[in-house]
């Protein structure tokens, strides 16, 4: 995938994440760095467990980085909720 297909696969995983946790809108960059980060978790999630992780752009492709995404997210609000308590 050419690095405007990550890209876009980065916007919209982190969109999706975003919508299903219900974490807080933090701006494009951000919503790119979460689908990002999120795709290459998501990516070897799916290797890990099928054997092929994240292969061109597709809607299975947006499915397992959203999903990873979402779990990044997940992690980085039970951390945020860790130090806030002290």
């Amino acid at each position: 995938m050419s690095l405007l297909g990550w890209i876009v696969v980065g916007l919209l995983a982190g969109g999706a994440a975003r919508m299903i946790t219900g974490s807080e809108k933090r701006g494009c960059l951000m919503t790119l760095a979460v689908g990002l980060i999120g795709s290459m978790i998501g990516g070897a999630l799916a290797s890990a467990a099928w054997g092929d992780g994240i292969r061109g752009f597709s809607l299975r492709s947006i499915v397992i980085a959203a999903l990873g995404a979402a779990v990044f997210l997940l992690v980085l609000q039970a951390l945020g909720a860790v130090s806030r308590r002290r």
